[in-house]
């Protein structure tokens, strides 16, 4: 099996790496806090869950900023911009609807992801994950003390296997696993960025809260989370799982947050996996929502049906007849009524209800492009195509990646 690794650029101009691999259904894993698009395949945390979902499905994955094969430099670390990153890699890679998965850190970014696209997202599942950050729970009264030190020994222990730092990380991460498997997470260290932007990332995270963006999640979502997990508390995936309108839940018997591949959790991680990612998924065309028509006045129920075939502003004021500023007012009205933030969420909901029928023929649901109206998503410029061979489990990867054309993955 092989792995297509290719690059795009974002609009900020930052190099993200990401590839393809498999063959099934698409299934995006959203980034996750270290990472490494070619060590992954040599992790032993990482190789059991790429062998098992690149066996059925075809599998994205990237590096995020700072990390892997993606510029190392970039200077805007955010979680914004880690969500824009993940909209632009799904635009270079031409997916169009499919399951998505998020693991810890890369799960908030795999919930705002799904709330701000539910047009795209069939199916989420979410591993060992949580919608508040660790500064934001507020339930320990040392945590920036904590943070504190945390980080100075990272500094100082960064991909250091004799160091006491390891020992706390794999402690936490793989309590059950052996000195092979810090060994391997010394390695992926190594490989996937600087101490430095290890911590900004971690403090980053730290400060998620996507507890609204998870009340908006339109689609199914399986939640499966260790029992004993001491990096992400099993209270902060049942708080999750209350705030997400179509959700299941499933605890796994496992001190590990990253199991084991030789533990029974792990079976039963897969089975779970597979058999919600085999059940039908939401479809917008079948969907009708609740929408308050009837609240809306003849005028601003006509707004939105222009707003639903994805005209801006100055258009629907031209198709109308009136000035901006009207047309900026009754918007306004139209979102308080209808309970939406954002004009990409209006737009959905909308065309649920069947306004903007016109629209269909050049955008639709199905096709994933709805971003070419919103402008939500960044496009993003196909760069550089590189293949490197995911080896079976006899062989790990020893030679480098050759350079293949720049192109649409197959």
């Amino acid at each position: 099996m092989r792995q297509d690794i290719r690059f795009c650029t974002t609009p900020d101009n930052v190099q993200l790496a990401y590839a393809v691999c498999g063959e099934g259904p698409p299934l995006v894993m959203s980034a996750t806090w270290l990472s490494h698009l070619e060590h992954q395949w040599r992790s032993l945390a990482w190789r059991p869950w790429l062998d098992a979902f690149t066996r059925k499905h075809k599998v994205l994955r990237h590096d995020s900023r700072g990390c892997g094969l993606s510029d190392r430099n970039a200077g805007n670390l955010s979680f914004e911009t880690w969500v824009r990153d993940l909209e632009c890699v799904v635009e270079a890679a031409g997916f169009g609807r499919f399951a998505m998965v998020g693991t810890c850190w890369g799960g908030p970014i795999a919930l705002e992801y799904a709330a701000r696209h539910p047009e795209r997202v069939s199916h989420l599942v979410l591993y060992g994950t949580y919608a508040r950050g660790t500064q934001r729970r507020g339930d320990f009264p040392h945590d920036a003390e904590r943070m504190r030190v945390m980080q100075d020994i990272t500094r100082l222990g960064w991909a250091n296997e004799d160091h006491a730092f390891l020992q706390i990380w794999s402690s936490r991460f793989q309590p059950g696993g052996g000195r092979e498997h810090r060994r391997s997470w010394c390695e992926q260290m190594r490989a996937a960025t600087s101490p430095d932007t290890a911590i900004r990332l971690f403090e980053i995270a730290g400060n998620i809260d996507v507890q609204d963006a998870a009340r908006k999640v339109r689609c199914p979502a399986l939640i499966v989370h260790p029992e004993r997990d001491v990096n992400v508390p099993i209270g902060e995936a049942r708080l999750l799982a209350g705030l997400i309108p179509h959700c299941r839940f499933v605890q796994l018997d496992t001190d590990n947050h990253m199991l084991l591949a030789d533990e029974p959790a792990w079976d039963q991680l897969v089975s779970e996996v597979r058999s919600f990612l085999a059940e039908p998924g939401y479809s917008p065309a079948a969907r009708r929502t609740g929408l308050p028509l009837e609240e809306l006045t003849p005028r601003e129920r006509a707004v939105l049906e222009e707003v639903a075939k994805g005209l801006d502003n100055s258009e629907i004021a031209a198709v109308l007849r009136l000035s901006e500023k009207t047309v900026r007012n009754h918007i306004s009205r139209i979102f308080d009524k209808i309970d939406v933030k954002h004009r990409y969420q209006a737009i959905v909901l909308a065309r649920e209800a069947g306004l903007g029928a016109t629209f269909g023929s050049s955008v639709g649901p199905e096709t994933g492009h709805l971003s070419r109206v919103l402008g939500a998503a960044p496009k993003a410029r196909r760069d550089i195509g590189l293949k490197t061979p995911a080896f079976s489990r006899a062989r790990m990867p020893t030679e480098g990646a050759t350079r293949a054309p720049a192109g649409k993955p197959r």
